[in-house]
């Protein structure tokens, strides 16, 4: 190690170094040795402390643009994942700030839920020094970027529509019923898109110049679902220490969504109820009525006209916001729009996470096209999200996107033979073999089996 450092510090001698400040969190005293000399070759400022009890005083007084932060520190603050609590402390209250990761090779899987909450990008132990050096001169570059001009919120593009016919039908309603004040019901199972159709209904309206105004219901507590929905006026109740305006308020003049309807508690719906036909509300803790004009989305995976003959939903609820019902078939009963999805989260990932991943080759299509997905769309987008973060290549391939033989169909659903089944299960044992250097329990977690299913499958091919 030290004879590689001394030879990149004559390298680096002749290369000016970025005006940069780089701030390194680690609780290894020879890892921060090694950096002390390492990074000051291309940085101009580097300051390094053993603990993330520092890391908010140091954030202040150092201002550094990217943080090099371990993942894992002997401490009692959510132990196991610290590096995750730090970067959430640190996303929260320096937005601004680029965080890398430092992981032991066992920690990918956590580096790579740091990726998705916000950080720029992760290194993995032992590390590459040229590798290191070039993602932190990356994430200087993004953060000058950033600084260098102001965010500003987009509307959301265009729904991408497949070819199935169900899916050719759905749009043909939905350019019928958009540009009208109609209420909708999009109903259809976890992570098939109804949050991406109630956008487009909303970009396709007359009220498209302003943001549509969303609310997951099924994250409200019972307690507050009158002030959120409705307001509050201050001295309501006990902590209500100023006005609160609702969503159904806020989203006066444009669309309110109001997704996972089905979990209004029952005590509630007629509250609800009154607000929709009145389009009026009255704020809590106060006897003044607000009119208000909204076209109202509502979204559910439950089954709302089951819960009416069981009582646990409201009849003349239920019919007034499903004037108009829209449906949205899962994933697997729509195959045809599994290749171009995935290439469309690709290139968006891609982006986001600086990857040079350009596509996916046939065989991972292959399989990706042969996964049940019980997540939908949302789940589609999880595993390429992944990929893209791990994939080391250009193209994604069958490996890259850890898929469990068990989500797999069935030979009869796939129109093929056991053989090509049993293929490409092994194909994926021995890539997760070879990817953890034949670490069984890596293996088994990573496939998302148990290690005596594992064991089963290595005698069963011979591995």
């Amino acid at each position: 190690m030290i004879y590689k450092l001394f030879f990149l510090y004559f390298c680096f001698l002749i290369m000016p170094k970025l005006k940069s400040k780089i701030l390194v969190v680690d609780d290894n005293a020879g890892i921060r040795s090694a950096l002390k000399i390492l990074l000051p070759m291309c940085f101009e400022e580097v300051e390094l402390i053993a603990s993330p009890k520092e890391l908010v005083s140091t954030m202040r007084t150092f201002k550094p643009e990217v943080v090099l932060l371990d993942m894992n520190f002997e401490t009692d603050i959510n132990t196991g994942n610290e590096g995750l609590y730090w970067l959430s402390e640190l996303k929260r209250d320096f937005p601004e700030t680029e965080v890398v990761l430092f992981t032991a090779y066992a920690d990918i899987a956590l580096a790579v839920e740091g990726m998705k909450r916000g950080a720029f990008d992760f290194v993995v132990k032992p590390w590459d020094n040229s590798k290191l050096l070039g993602i932190l001169e990356e994430a200087c570059k993004k953060h000058r970027k950033t600084t260098g001009k102001a965010a500003t919120a987009e509307p959301a593009p265009a729904m991408r529509w497949g070819e199935s016919e169900a899916i050719k039908q759905l749009h043909e309603m939905v350019n019928k019923v958009a540009p009208t004040d109609a209420t909708v019901l999009i109903t259809g199972e976890n992570g098939t898109g109804k949050d991406v159709l109630a956008n487009e209904i909303h970009r396709l309206s007359s009220r498209a110049s302003k943001l549509m105004v969303g609310v997951d219901i099924g994250s409200i507590t019972g307690t507050l679902f009158e002030s959120e929905l409705f307001g509050h006026v201050k001295g309501a109740f006990t902590d209500a220490h100023a006005d609160h305006i609702g969503k159904f308020e806020q989203a006066n003049s444009t669309t309110l969504f109001l997704d996972e309807i089905g979990n209004v508690p029952l005590s509630q719906q007629a509250k609800l109820l009154r607000v929709i036909q009145n389009r009026s509300i009255t704020k809590v803790g106060d006897t003044k009525s607000v009119p208000i004009d909204i076209r109202l989305i509502c979204a559910t995976n439950m089954d709302l006209a089951a819960m009416v003959k069981e009582g646990r939903f409201r009849e003349d609820l239920y019919y007034r916001i499903n004037t108009v019902s829209l449906h949205l078939p899962p994933l697997r009963e729509r195959t045809d729009e599994i290749k171009p999805l995935a290439e469309l989260f690709l290139a968006r990932f891609a982006e986001k996470y600086h990857r040079e991943v350009k596509s996916i080759n046939d065989e991972a299509v292959q399989l990706l096209q042969r996964c049940l997905w019980k997540g939908n769309i949302r789940e589609l987008q999880n595993c390429i999200e992944k990929a893209v973060i791990l994939s080391e290549g250009e193209r994604i391939v069958a490996k890259d996107l850890q898929i469990n033989p068990a989500d797999l169909k069935e030979t009869a659903d796939l129109s093929m033979n056991q053989e090509s089944l049993e293929n490409a299960e092994e194909k994926v044992i021995r890539a997760a073999m070879k990817k953890y250097n034949g670490n069984l329990s890596l293996v088994a977690k990573a496939l998302n089996i148990s290690r005596p299913t594992l064991y089963n499958r290595l005698k069963k091919y011979g591995i």
